[in-house]
C-alpha cells in the first residue's frame, strides 16, 4: 500500500506545473485538491517573479511586464472556465485561486507602475512568498524538497494542516498590513491582539493567514466576563 502525504502531492503537483504549456493550469488543477493546487500555484508565482526581478537586473526592461502578462492570461482562462457548468467543488476551487490570482497580479502590476527592480526592496519583502526547496538531512544523507513560507525577515516550513475547499478572503493592502504585523510577532515569540469593531475581519484574516501556512487556528469565542475557572 503507498500511502501520501500532502507533502508528497505538493511535489507532484509542483513537477507537473511543467507542463503548464501542454497541459495547462486551468485543467491541470483538476488532479489535485484546492489546497495543493493553491500551494503549487503561489510556489510558480514567487518564482517567475523572482525571476523576473533577477531578469531586471540583468538588463531586461520587460521582464516584469511581460511576467504581468502571463498572470494575467491564465486569470483570463480560469475566468472563463468558471463560467461555464461545473461541479460545486471545482467552481469553488477555482474561485480560490482566481482570488488569489488577482493579488497576484495587481501586486506585479504595481511593480510594473512603480519601476521596481530590487528583489530587496519592502514592496516584494512584504509579500507572502512560499518556495519549494531543497533541505539537507544528516540522517538520510540525502536532500528532501520542503515547502517554505517567507514574508519579510521571518521564515517558516508549511505545516501541512488539511485546509479543505473552504475559499480564501480576498487580499487588501489591510490584509498585507495584518499578515506582516502578525507573523512579525510570531518572529518574535509573540502574540497578535487585533482591535477594532466587530464584524470587520479581525478574526476571518487570522483565519485566513492560518489557511495559507497551513496551520491549524483554534478560535475560542469568550468575553471580558470569563475568568480561568469558566475554562477549567
Amino acid at each position: 500500500m503507498i500511502i501520501l502525504t500532502l507533502k508528497d502531492v505538493l511535489i507532484a503537483a509542483k513537477a507537473a506545473t511543467d507542463q503548464w504549456d501542454y497541459h495547462p493550469r486551468h485543467i491541470w488543477l483538476e488532479d489535485y485538491c484546492s489546497q495543493i493546487s493553491l500551494l503549487a500555484t503561489q510556489i510558480i508565482w514567487t518564482e517567475e517573479t523572482a525571476r523576473a526581478f533577477d531578469e531586471l537586473e540583468n538588463g531586461s526592461e520587460i521582464a516584469m511586464k511581460e511576467s504581468f502578462n502571463t498572470i494575467k492570461a491564465r486569470l483570463n482562462f480560469l475566468i472563463e472556465r468558471v463560467r461555464t457548468d461545473l461541479t460545486k467543488d471545482l467552481r469553488v476551487k477555482i474561485i480560490t485561486i482566481i482570488t488569489i490570482d488577482v493579488h497576484e497580479r495587481d501586486v506585479v502590476d504595481m511593480f510594473v507602475n512603480k519601476k521596481i527592480s530590487d528583489q530587496g526592496s519592502f514592496a516584494w519583502k512584504s509579500q507572502l512568498k512560499f518556495y519549494l526547496e531543497h533541505k539537507h538531512t544528516d540522517v538520510h544523507k540525502k536532500d528532501k524538497k520542503v515547502c517554505v513560507s517567507r514574508i519579510c525577515d521571518w521564515t517558516t516550513y508549511y505545516n501541512y494542516e488539511y485546509v479543505g475547499n473552504c475559499g480564501r478572503l480576498v487580499i487588501t493592502p489591510l490584509t498585507d498590513r495584518c499578515y506582516i504585523t502578525l507573523t512579525q510577532a510570531l518572529n518574535l515569540s509573540m502574540g497578535g491582539a487585533p482591535a477594532g469593531p466587530a464584524g470587520t475581519g479581525k478574526t476571518e484574516t487570522t483565519k485566513d493567514l492560518g489557511r495559507a501556512l497551513g496551520l491549524m487556528v483554534l478560535v475560542t469565542n469568550c468575553s471580558d466576563q470569563m475568568n480561568y475557572n469558566s475554562t477549567a
